[in-house]
């Protein structure tokens, strides 16, 4: 006997590390990887020690029925204080590692008692090959494709967190309430069932949050081909300035020509100082900043708002410091888009767009301001509803705020007085910025 309720011992401890384990590949703690893992250990430690004391002192039935607020609990509350998902992103991934071992240690506990007479060998060995093989699993096919979701999915999350949170409680219910269920073989059918049926549900869950993701994907390949056409489109204006000026030069040589040989030479160097001054106006006005990418978009949102008859105002702040362009130009292109859809709709006296970057500290802080729509209406904080039809500013406000978390930073919007302003703060390697 002893030596059975040695085993289970031994098997609970090994099962629990290993909880920790496939928990720590799945969810982001806020701290680096050397601090959680040691964190992990001086918080989980003692609660381990507990528990299997427990078991030891009371047994494993009148464990089983408590491990709820003796295990269960208090590493949510533990983790919750150091992961950096927040909420029902947390709670899914808590309540995804907890019934994975639950299931677990729920198929090996009826191995044993059925195939091994209930003197936990079975129990032991199984779960020392099975709680590995998991987290291999776990961690060559879920644990990339599962982080990428908690990046790029924002919703959902809810609904998916709370009946994980059903199926832990059901499963306790089903495997030790009101007594370990190998003492209850009436309930040993039903237990099967509900064993059987989680591993459907989490294919479930995961096949819709896939489908997510592959939007997600769909989405930021979208956003990288319409930067990419945006630098071509400015690229091939370039040429084509490149050729008008070729064709210009023509002209002038010519004139200049003309006026040499005639013996104008005060008048040739009029001419030529002329070109030079027209020639370097041009320039100024298609150079916007230093950045050629973000240039780029500038560029070709100048000449929309020019055609369009939109007032622009541009103050950007910005050298030749290195910068994360794709993501930048991710948020100015949307940003742009929605102030273009959005001022195109209104009268043309009233169509007026501003931008402004400039740092503050270690922060490049971007304003995208435009005259709006009257009725329309956006809190602080919250997002305006999405319309591909121009006339509202949430479409692409998605994507800049994700692009903004991505950096480091934060995205806020709202109206005030009859615009619609956003502002996008991102962190940035510049430490003397004032």
């Amino acid at each position: 006997m002893m030596n059975s309720e040695l085993l289970r011992e031994l098997s609970v401890i090994w099962s629990m590390f290993h909880i920790l384990i496939l928990f720590i590949m799945l969810y982001r703690s806020r701290f680096s990887q050397r601090k959680t893992v040691i964190l992990t250990f001086v918080g989980m430690l003692p609660l381990i020690i507990l528990n299997v004391s427990g078991m030891a002192i009371l047994g494993a039935d009148r464990m089983g029925r408590i491990l709820i607020f003796t295990c269960t609990i208090p590493s949510l509350l533990f983790f919750y204080w150091i992961s950096r998902d927040k909420k029902w992103r947390f709670l899914f991934t808590f309540c995804l590692a907890d019934t994975a071992a639950y299931w677990l240690l729920g198929v090996t506990n009826l191995l044993d008692f059925y195939l091994g007479g209930g003197k936990c060998v079975i129990m032991l060995v199984s779960r020392l090959l099975l709680f590995p093989v998991m987290e291999w699993l776990a961690f060559r096919y879920l644990r990339k494709p599962y982080i990428e979701l908690q990046d790029s999915v924002s919703r959902g999350w809810g609904l998916f967190a709370l009946m994980s949170a059903f199926y832990y409680v059901l499963l306790n219910m089903a495997l030790n309430q009101p007594t370990v269920v190998t003492s209850r073989p009436e309930a040993v059918p039903e237990a099967v069932m509900i064993l059987f049926l989680m591993p459907l549900t989490y294919a479930t869950i995961f096949a819709s949050l896939y489908r997510q993701l592959l939007l997600y994907r769909k989405q930021q390949e979208e956003l990288i081909w319409k930067e990419q056409s945006i630098q071509l489109e400015a690229r091939l204006e370039s040429q084509q300035n490149i050729r008008k000026l070729k064709h210009d030069m023509k002209a002038h040589s010519i004139t200049l020509s003309g006026l040499i040989s005639s013996g104008k030479i005060e008048e040739a160097q009029e001419y030529m100082q002329n070109m030079v001054n027209d020639y370097e106006q041009e320039t100024r006005q298609q150079q916007f900043c230093i950045n050629p990418y973000l240039n780029s978009v500038f560029s070709h949102y100048a000449q929309k708002f020019e055609r369009a008859g939109i007032k622009q105002k541009l103050d950007l702040q910005i050298g030749e410091e290195n910068l994360p362009f794709m993501e930048l130009c991710q948020i100015i292109s949307n940003g742009l888009e929605n102030a273009w859809k959005a001022v195109e709709q209104l009268p043309r006296e009233q169509r007026e767009v501003s931008v402004q970057l400039r740092y503050s500290r270690e922060y490049l802080m971007i304003r995208m301001k435009n005259r709006c729509n009257a009725e329309l209406f956006v809190e602080k904080g919250k997002l305006p509803p999405s319309s591909r039809g121009g006339a509202e500013h949430g479409f692409g406000l998605r994507t800049i705020q994700e692009a903004a978390k991505r950096l480091g930073g934060e995205m806020v919007c709202y109206t005030q007085e009859g615009y619609f302003l956003l502002d996008v703060m991102i962190k940035t390697d510049r430490k003397d910025a004032q």
